[in-house]
C-alpha cells in the first residue's frame, strides 16, 4: 500500500512539473515586445546580418549558442554569463570551452537593443531571435519566434557537461538527451540538421575518421589530411560539418549521411541502419519537409523551461547579472 501511494505521489509530482513547464511556455508570445520594443526585430536582424557578412561561419555559431543555452536549465541566457565568485559559468564546460563563440556579436546586438528600448528585452530572447535570423540569413526557413523569457541569475557548468550530447554519442544516447529536455526523436533528427552549416574541430571528429567503419573511405582520407591521429596535434583544425554547402542552410547534411559522409560520429549515427534512417531519407528527399520539421522543433526547443513573470531578471549586460 505504501509503495502504491509513493508511486502515486511520483506521478502527481511529475504531472505538476509538466504543468509548470507548459504554463511557463504558454506565457511566451510572438508579439510580446510589439509595444514595448517595436524596433526589436529590425535591430537584431541588422546585427546578425552584419556579423554574418563579416564571417559566414558566425551564423552557425550563433545558432549553436541557442542550442547550448536551452539544453542547460532551459532557454534563460545562462550560457552568456561569465564566471563569478559565486558560480562557475557554462563557457568553460567541456562542450563549450574553446568551442562556442559569438559572444561579442551578442554583446553588440544587446547594446543596440538597449539603445532602442532600455531594460526591456532579455538576453535569452535575443538569443532566440538571433538563432532564427542566422538561419534565415543563410537561406533557411523563417518562423515566428515566441518571446517573453527572462534571464537567469546563475549558470551551471556541471549541467552543461551532463546535458549537452557529445560528438561521440550513439543514437540511443542522442534520443535520451533530447527526450530529457522534452524533445522527441523527430525533433532531435530535425534539429541535428543545424549541422548543415558551420565547422567542427579535429578533436571532435578525430575518432570518427580514424576508428569508425561507417564512413566513406575517401572522405575519411580527405579529413585525415588536416586532422592528425595523435591527440593534441591539430586539435583545433577545422572542417565543414556539411562538405557540400557549409554556409548555406539546406538539406545537404542529410544527403551526406546517406553516402556516409557525416563528419561527426553522432552525425552518422542518424543513418546507420537504425530507427532514424527513414526520417533522414525523408529529409534528403525533401528540403521542404526538413524545413517544416526544423522550424517546429526550434519552437519546441525554445519552450524549454523559460523563466517568465517575476522569475529571473532582464540583464543590462548579457555577461553578468544586474
Amino acid at each position: 500500500m505504501a509503495s502504491s501511494s509513493s508511486s502515486m505521489a511520483v506521478i502527481v509530482s511529475m504531472a505538476l512539473l509538466l504543468l509548470l513547464v507548459k504554463s511557463s511556455s504558454a506565457q511566451l508570445s510572438t508579439n510580446f515586445y510589439s509595444s514595448s520594443c517595436p524596433k526589436l526585430f529590425s535591430t537584431v536582424k541588422s546585427g546578425v546580418q552584419s556579423a554574418i557578412s563579416a564571417e559566414k561561419r558566425m551564423g552557425a555559431s550563433l545558432l549553436r549558442l541557442f542550442f547550448h543555452d536551452c539544453f542547460v536549465n532551459g532557454c534563460d541566457g545562462s550560457i552568456l554569463l561569465d564566471n563569478t565568485s559565486n558560480f562557475t559559468g557554462e563557457k568553460d564546460a567541456l562542450p563549450n570551452k574553446n568551442s562556442v563563440r559569438g559572444f561579442n556579436v551578442i554583446d553588440k546586438i544587446k547594446k543596440q537593443v538597449e539603445k532602442a528600448c532600455p531594460g526591456v528585452v532579455s538576453c535569452a530572447d535575443i538569443l532566440a531571435i538571433v538563432a532564427r535570423d542566422s538561419v534565415v540569413t543563410l537561406g533557411g526557413p523563417n518562423w515566428a519566434v515566441k518571446l517573453g523569457r527572462r534571464d537567469s541569475r546563475t549558470a551551471s557548468e556541471s549541467a552543461a557537461n551532463n546535458n549537452i550530447p557529445p560528438p561521440s554519442s550513439n543514437l540511443t544516447n542522442l534520443i535520451s538527451k533530447f527526450n530529457a529536455q522534452g524533445l522527441s526523436t523527430k525533433d532531435m533528427i530535425a534539429l541535428s540538421g543545424a549541422h548543415t552549416i558551420g565547422e567542427a574541430r579535429c578533436i571532435s571528429f578525430r575518432p570518427h575518421i580514424y576508428n569508425d567503419s561507417d564512413i566513406n573511405s575517401s572522405f575519411a582520407k580527405k579529413r585525415r589530411a588536416n586532422c592528425p591521429s595523435k591527440s593534441g596535434s591539430g586539435d583545433n583544425n577545422l572542417a565543414p560539418l556539411d562538405l557540400q554547402s557549409p554556409t548555406t542552410f539546406d538539406n545537404d547534411y542529410y544527403k551526406n549521411l546517406i553516402i556516409k559522409k557525416g563528419l561527426l560520429h553522432s552525425d552518422q549515427e542518424l543513418f546507420n541502419g537504425g530507427s532514424s534512417d527513414s526520417q533522414v531519407q525523408s529529409y534528403a528527399n525533401s528540403e521542404s519537409t526538413f524545413f517544416s520539421d526544423f522550424t517546429a522543433a526550434m519552437i519546441n526547443m525554445g519552450d524549454i523551461s523559460p523563466l517568465t513573470g517575476s522569475n529571473g531578471e532582464i540583464r543590462k549586460n548579457c555577461r553578468k547579472i544586474n
